[in-house]
């Protein structure tokens, strides 16, 4: 200390000056001495003149120079004393200055001693665990250090020096604070590596130490006040009250939120309060929000009984410290995490998924409320209300987003079930859909004006103008389990719709838009590669998506007086969805015919263009080809055997048959040369189509039922008579052709071109005039 204050002094200067008052003297006793010598002179003069003045004229002259001579002098004292004036100010600035500054070194050197003192003392206090004495003394050490730097012009190389040694005491006693804080709060947690799971956090346990040990063989410890005190002082308890905090609510809080059988145990002892978990068996995936609120109040409750509630110094000068409230800090600290796992952990599994318990979600409102008054009381929580009441009052918005979400997640979850459980829907069988309740009085009213409105002809129509019972009813045929069960959700939810308030009902009506739109997008994806390879699921998505088809149609007139006011503008309709739907349906249906005609063509390929029956092996390729045909188209009349519509089946049946005659017909008529042996190869393999072909049409599972269909080919096979008079000619005479012809009229006119019959004629007959006078004829 003693080589810093000889510093002090060398930077100081000189230390003795003359005294101003001193000087002043000096300077007039100069001018007196002047005014004396000036008197001399002029008495000097004077005695001089007397007894020499010999006329007026001289005299004047000797004034004149006289009077010159007392300027000369009086400008000469005045420089003088002017000069020696400004020597004098000069050094009085100067000596001011240097006062202030001395003045300024001796106050460093107090506050440099107090420092100093300040260390000793905090040392002394630390020593002997007065850790708030301790944390004081470096406070007031620190407030030391702050006023030396910020004296301008004094930057010493010793304030570097005293900033390191307060650093370092600030650590040590930080340490010491921490040493006794986890004496204080002993927390036992699970392994690091198992910490989500029921089992682990019931290894979790708190123990709060509430007294010192008094333990004979231990100096006693500080308080738990003392300690949090301390940190205070220091500028560190909000560090240490956050880790506390962050432990808290992720070892206690949220466990008691997510797991229902979850209980906190808490033992109390004269001098520690021991915080434990125990598990109760039950069948409930989540706690009610009262169960979960009442386990959070209990443990804040006793924390801030034992912890939260400490009075921290009510007689320190530091006003900002002695005015912290724990609980505050602890709540500012864990709050929103803690209520956002309320709302997502909790609230979020309370909300109804039914309209009608709406009205008993009150008393999860009324819980909620009583559980912010009471962490308002334990001054845990300030303000107004929260974001977690908020979320519990705003239950019909809530409602309708996860009434929405609902509806959304159990449409996809049907849509990506399997296609191929299927249930049959026939215009007498009645879909399992809710009775939706009668409009109100003025949608009464509005009914009954309309229908007083209309024409007495329209009203009452005569009986041959009337439409059948099932008119526009959806013919028998199979549709998907899943499809069905689509409707009826689509149906639950608008009846839902109806029952709730106007803003859930809007988002309910959409909901049941964004099924469809869904069906829409998902099904034709998420079962792309089933609709492409079998022939039976492409069938029922058809006759899933017409059964949508139809339902639409309907689906919002059967609402459209039950729904909120805004939604009966016209808006409350699904009938621009219905084209999209038939669609849908229409072309993967398409896409699977091109497809089955595809394999039938390429199965009759293998025939051989049906040349040269004659030679075994054409014979028995092209034989092969015809059997394959008959068993592909039998087998697709077995795997959609009421499974389609019967119109729906019979036509594309008859369409696959009269693609494969079609192009028997093509390949026949196109030979040049049939031979009478491969005529009647030919005649033979045409017989078997006309015997088996009719057999392809079994819509029905009863046998008998399917007769019907099977006489009425032709309708469903526009080639089948053309076929049949083929299959005569390749056995007729030119005779019988001729008569079959009929100059145009007969049915093999109907059946060929002229052109068509002349080849057939000349391929099967040799060329002589009765073939000639024949071929003359067909004109």
């Amino acid at each position: 200390m003693s080589s810093f204050v000889t510093e002090v002094l060398a930077h100081s200067g000189r230390l003795e000056k003359e005294d101003l008052g001193t000087r002043i003297g000096r300077l007039t006793r100069r001018v007196e001495e002047i005014k004396g010598e000036v008197c001399s002179m002029i008495n000097k003069k004077y005695n001089e003149f007397l007894p020499s003045m010999q006329s007026a004229q001289d005299l004047v002259t000797q004034v004149d120079e006289l009077c010159d001579d007392i300027d000369l002098l009086k400008s000469r004292v005045e420089s003088e004393v002017q000069q020696d004036l400004h020597v004098s100010i000069a050094e009085f600035t100067q000596l001011k200055q240097q006062l202030e500054r001395d003045t300024v070194i001796l106050s460093m050197l107090k506050q440099l001693q107090e420092f100093s003192t300040a260390i000793e003392e905090y040392n002394c206090a630390l020593s002997e665990k007065k850790y708030v004495a301790a944390a004081q003394q470096l406070k007031k050490a620190q407030n030391c250090l702050k006023l030396l730097k910020s004296r301008k012009g004094f930057e010493l190389q010793i304030f570097k020096s005293l900033s390191v040694e307060l650093t370092i005491q600030k650590q040590n006693i930080l340490y010491h604070l921490g040493e006794e804080w986890q004496k204080l709060a002993v927390w036992k947690l699970p392994p690091s590596k198992d910490i989500s799971s029921l089992e682990s956090t019931l290894q979790t346990e708190l123990h709060l130490c509430t007294k010192p040990s008094q333990k004979e063989d231990e100096t006693p410890g500080p308080p738990l006040s003392s300690v949090l005190l301390a940190f205070a002082l220091i500028g560190e308890l909000h560090t240490k009250l956050k880790s506390f905090s962050q432990l808290l609510l992720k070892y206690i809080i949220r466990p008691l939120v997510s797991y229902p059988s979850l209980h906190a145990l808490i033992d109390t002892h004269p001098d520690m309060v021991v915080f434990r978990f125990e598990s109760v068996a039950t069948d409930l995936e989540h706690s009610s929000p009262p169960e979960v609120f009442t386990k959070i109040r209990l443990v804040l409750e006793v924390l801030q009984k034992h912890l939260l509630d400490l009075h921290l110094g009510d007689d320190l000068e530091d006003e900002k410290v002695s005015k912290i409230v724990l609980a505050e800090i602890v709540g500012d600290m864990i709050w929103e995490d803690m209520s956002e796992c309320l709302i997502k952990d909790c609230l979020v599994y309370s909300i109804p998924t039914n309209s009608s318990k709406l009205e008993q979600y009150e008393e999860v409102i009324q819980s909620t409320e009583e559980f912010e008054n009471a962490l308002k009381d334990m001054r845990f929580l300030k303000g107004d209300t929260t974001d977690l009441l908020k979320y519990a009052r705003n239950i019909n918005s809530h409602f309708a987003n996860k009434k929405c979400q609902d509806v959304i997640v159990a449409a996809r979850n049907l849509m990506t079930s399997e296609i191929h459980n299927t249930v049959k829907i026939s215009p007498e069988s009645k879909v399992a859909l809710p009775n939706l309740p009668a409009p109100d009085e003025g949608n009464r009213l509005k009914i009954q004006k309309v229908s007083k409105s209309l024409p007495n002809e329209m009203m009452n129509l005569d009986p041959e103008n009337k439409l059948g019972e099932h008119s526009f009813s959806l013919p028998t045929c199979r549709i998907s389990e899943s499809v069905e069960k689509l409707m009826e959700l689509a149906y639950q939810t608008l009846l839902e719709a109806t029952a709730s308030s106007d803003q859930c009902a809007v988002q309910l009506f959409y909901s049941v838009r964004n099924i469809f739109h869904l069906f829409h997008d998902v099904v034709p994806t998420y079962h792309k590669e089933n609709l492409q390879k079998l022939p039976q699921l492409a069938a029922i998505h058809h006759n899933n998506c017409m059964y949508i088809a139809h339902h639409l149609l309907t689906l919002g007139h059967q609402f459209k007086l039950r729904l909120a006011p805004v939604l009966c503008d016209g808006t409350t309709t699904f009938v621009d969805l219905v084209p999209g739907f038939r669609r849908l349906g229409t072309e993967c249906f398409l896409a699977q015919m091109r497809a089955q005609k595809g394999e039938l063509l390429e199965r009759l390929s293998s025939a051989r263009n049906f040349s040269n029956m004659d030679d075994e092996d054409n014979y028995s390729a092209a034989s092969r080809a015809v059997r394959q045909v008959l068993h592909q188209l039998k087998r697709l009349g077995v795997v959609w055997q009421d499974v389609l519509p019967v119109n729906i089946y019979c036509k594309a049946m008859g369409t696959l048959l009269n693609t494969a005659i079609a192009e028997i017909i093509g390949r026949i008529t196109a030979l040049e040369d049939i031979s009478t042996q491969d005529g009647d190869r030919l005649y033979s393999l045409c017989k078997t189509i006309v015997e088996e072909g009719p057999q392809v049409f079994t819509p029905l599972p009863e046998e008998n039922e399917n007769k019907k269909f099977q006489e009425e080919v032709p309708v469903y096979v526009p080639k089948w008579m053309p076929f049949k008079e083929l299959m005569l000619l390749l056995q007729a005479s030119l005779q019988e052709i001729g008569d079959r012809w009929a100059d145009g009229k007969g049915p093999l006119a109907t059946a060929f071109s002229s052109g068509e019959v002349k080849a057939l004629i000349r391929a099967l007959f040799q060329n002589t005039e009765r073939r000639a006078t024949a071929l003359s004829k067909i004109k």
